[in-house]
């Protein structure tokens, strides 16, 4: 039974200042997004499966229960007025559960639809938005038909739980794919065709339960082991095809109904079309830079949208660019860190994580410049310093 209390929260009168916000998950975007809701005057809620975690440092309360504990999850619900999240690997009936309290921003259709793979990209065809060929697969013979209908070479990704590379595997003529179907035991999967891509964009969009859309300006990505490595803003493309690439969003965030934030990861093709890859209901990786470069960062602008307050002016005061601090970094002892912000234009983000491991995100730099190609040029010097 839905409660009083969620009839109440329901309306649209601006959650003000002094309420407390939950969030599910309890990551760096979580400790980004509480510093950013206690600027704001705001109280923080974390829930997650994890203790201690770089979230749960910065909140007021930290829930430290299982996705699936629904009483727990009831009982975090009753305490605040309103939940996002920054992990969105949640299962759905943990979202259902808290929104017989509170509205869940975005909503859990949104989750539903942007957790798995082959419901993401089905809802983009479904509705024109451009995406590269793909097909379900379940089984040998589904995959060779896949590989038959659409070509080599091509993509084959876990349906459900995939980031930062993890699930997927690149196939060509030499490696058809059948082992790498056999490690998904029988689980659903997606094969894509493969996009020989000129570049990696990103546009991180804004909506309010009235509509009001921002995007802050187009980001650009690069990899490497699949993982971010470094972003800069603006994105080396023309302003036509920046415009293209926003209106893109806008037009997936309001077909998605989205209040809160949400990321369009998108490829340039060779020929300068764009293809959407994936979604994140959430900020986002390549977004960091805004908290240094931007009037309002992406953290705040969450806070902003899911609360209904008017959201921030997303201008980029000055090119800047942002690289990833991976656990690799400690493989000789504690970082320089000294050394990294000899640059004064250098700002340093840690995430309070204990545990440095291969490939675990540990922090990020940012860094400022007159050009994109500057700010770039001295985030990557300062990473090199710290070793």
């Amino acid at each position: 039974m839905i409660s009083t209390a969620n009839l109440d929260s329901n309306s649209t009168a601006p959650i003000l200042p002094g309420a407390t916000i939950g969030v599910l998950g309890s990551g760096q975007l979580g400790r980004m997004f509480a510093i950013a809701a206690r600027e704001l005057g705001y109280r923080i809620h974390i829930y997650s499966p994890d203790n201690d975690s770089p979230a749960g440092q910065i909140g007021d309360v930290e829930f430290s229960h299982r996705y699936d504990d629904l009483e727990r999850l009831r009982e975090f619900a009753r305490g605040v007025r309103v939940v996002t999240f920054e992990f969105e690997n949640v299962p759905a009936a943990s979202t259902s559960a808290v929104a017989e309290w509170v509205p869940v921003r975005p909503d859990g259709r949104v989750l539903h639809i942007t957790q798995n793979r082959l419901r993401e990209k089905s809802f983009l065809a479904d509705n024109g938005f451009p995406v590269t060929p793909f097909r379900r697969v379940k089984s040998w013979e589904d995959l060779s038909e896949a590989m038959r209908d659409i070509g080599l070479p091509g993509v084959l990704k876990t349906a459900d739980f995939g980031y930062d590379g993890k699930g997927q595997v690149k196939l060509t003529e030499a490696d058809p794919g059948r082992a790498a179907l056999e490690t998904f035991q029988g689980a659903d999967a997606i094969y894509e065709g493969f996009v020989d891509f000129a570049k990696e964009i990103s546009v991180v969009g804004a909506r309010t339960f009235r509509g009001d859309f921002k995007a802050f300006p187009v980001f650009e990505n690069t990899h490497s082991r699949h993982i971010l490595d470094v972003t800069f803003a603006p994105a080396a493309i023309g302003e036509v095809l920046a415009r293209e690439a926003t209106e893109l969003a806008a037009q997936i965030l309001e077909k998605l109904n989205v209040v809160g934030l949400l990321t369009v990861e998108m490829f340039v093709t060779r020929d300068g079309r764009l293809l959407v890859n994936e979604l994140a209901p959430r900020t986002h990786n390549s977004g960091h830079l805004t908290i240094d470069a931007c009037v309002t960062s992406q953290f705040e602008q969450q806070v902003r949208a899911v609360c209904g307050l008017p959201l921030g002016s997303a201008e980029l005061k000055q090119p800047a660019a942002m690289a990833n601090l991976l656990g690799d970094l400690w493989g000789s002892g504690e970082p320089d860190w000294a050394a990294a912000l000899e640059d004064p234009f250098v700002k340093l983000h840690l995430y309070g994580k204990s545990e440095p491991r291969v490939g675990r995100k540990m922090g990020h730099l940012t860094a400022v410049g007159q050009t994109v190609e500057e700010a770039a040029e001295r985030v990557r010097a300062a990473r090199d310093r710290l070793s």
